[in-house]
């Protein structure tokens, strides 16, 4: 009974704010940042290891402030600074946010990581060790292993929206006809001007149904042989 006692008071000690919770906290906070920003950086991705640090730190010392006012200053709302982290992460997520020239959108998981990478500073920040440490597993399971397992599902599916770039605008009539008869159908369609090229191709994003299932490969090699195809690529 009393070493069940003495492990609630050390929790208990690490909770309060004092000298050694705060170093713990801020250390926890570059490790659990760091283990997340090393993923990222390691597929060369925009935010790596040194920007997830940092939003980690920063909000764990957001929320440790904010525990210093609540505590030598009185009243107040404790939740108030951890809001605004919440709301601000999301400028420093959508600048990480990339639309190509070729309707591609880059970056997703990486905001997303940064603000949850905020979330677990959070944790960190107002001591609650547990589910901090249980979110950076979690978040680096997500990043790592379900990555492979949507890229494996995604490339099994019979929908699949492509990029495509046409020498005349003539083509794309001839191409809709081609997939047609190999089994796969263009069930929308949209065409613009092409900006890569200096040339007058036309370019447009297409959204292809197979009828049987096929891998996303085989679809943009059949994609890329049809006559009048320039460019091909998928989103």
């Amino acid at each position: 009974m009393s070493d069940i006692f003495v492990q609630d008071n050390g929790i208990a000690v690490l909770r309060e704010l004092n000298w050694i919770s705060i170093v713990l906290r801020l250390a926890l906070a570059i490790i659990c940042g760091g283990i997340i920003g090393i993923e990222r950086g390691r597929k060369g991705r925009t935010a790596g290891f040194r920007t997830h640090v940092l939003v980690c730190i920063g909000a764990a010392l957001t929320v440790l402030t904010n525990q210093y006012m609540m505590q030598y200053f009185g009243g107040g709302d404790p939740a108030r600074l951890g809001a605004q982290v919440i709301n601000g992460i999301g400028f420093l997520g959508a600048g990480t946010i990339i639309v190509t020239g070729r309707h591609k959108v880059k970056g997703l998981t990486t905001a997303a990581g940064l603000w949850a990478c905020a979330c677990m500073g959070l944790a960190i920040g107002i001591g609650f060790y547990e589910a901090a440490i249980a979110a950076c597993v979690l978040i680096l399971f997500v990043n790592s292993a379900l990555h492979r397992m949507d890229n494996y599902v995604v490339s099994k599916s019979k929908v699949v929206e492509i990029y495509v770039e046409f020498g005349t605008v003539e083509d794309i009539s001839g191409f809709i006809g081609k997939m047609r008869a190999t089994d796969i159908r263009v069930s929308e369609i949209e065409i613009t001007k092409n900006t890569n090229s200096a040339d007058s191709s036309v370019a447009a994003v297409m959204l292809l149904r197979s009828n049987v299932k096929r891998d996303h490969a085989e679809i943009l090699a059949i994609a890329s042989d049809v006559k009048g195809v320039k460019f091909v690529e998928y989103i």
